[in-house]
């Protein structure tokens, strides 16, 4: 990705943070929310650590294939899972989004992977600086979709007066669960903006 290693610092702690979250959506009473948080936890570390600074930390030339592997077999899993549920449509995108990114870093040549600025993914030795390649231009249309309108979703949910009293874990809070969704999709339109 390019841009400036402190945006690249600021996406790697929102992603962190939403992983972190996540996590602790796993210990909720709704059962739902236990199912999809593990994914979401897994896509916010994936990119928190996709996002790195390659000033920081290069990753080895093994590290891309795993993660195209791990995001792969995410996908597979969002997959199954949603013949149950549609919302693990969502999780099938962003894991294929993820597994597109990584196996794209996998392929570029080495010299691309040091003088990207932001975390080492670069994608012009992908399509030798001819534009955005399709794939990138369906995700990043998809994911600002994603980005409009889940936040038209959540302003209503903060302003009702009157309504019922919020769960008191934290864990159960749909707006925040929302809210974290809202974020890894924002998180996921930088590092498509950058490639």
């Amino acid at each position: 990705m390019h841009g400036s290693v402190s945006a690249a610092w600021l996406l790697v702690a929102l992603c962190a943070a939403t992983g972190a979250y996540c996590l602790l959506r796993m210990r909720s009473a709704v059962e739902e929310q236990r199912r999809s948080a593990g994914g979401e936890a897994l896509m916010g570390f994936g990119m928190a650590a996709m996002a790195v600074p390659a000033a920081a930390f290069t990753p080895p030339g093994w590290a891309w294939p795993m993660y195209a592997a791990v995001f792969g077999l995410a996908a597979l899993r969002a997959l199954w899972a949603a013949r149950r549920d549609r919302h693990h449509l969502h999780h099938l995108v962003g894991a294929g989004a993820m597994a597109y990114m990584a196996a794209a870093m996998a392929l570029a040549p080495p010299a691309a992977h040091s003088m990207a600025g932001m975390s080492g993914m670069s994608m012009e030795g992908m399509h030798g600086g001819t534009g955005v390649p399709v794939v990138t231009g369906v995700l990043l249309l998809y994911f600002t979709g994603y980005v409009l309108l889940s936040g038209a979703r959540l302003v209503p949910a903060a302003v009702i007066v009157g309504g019922p009293p919020p769960p008191d874990r934290w864990g159960d809070r749909p707006e925040l669960a929302l809210a974290c969704r809202l974020s890894m999709a924002i998180g996921m339109v930088a590092m498509l903006l950058t490639m």
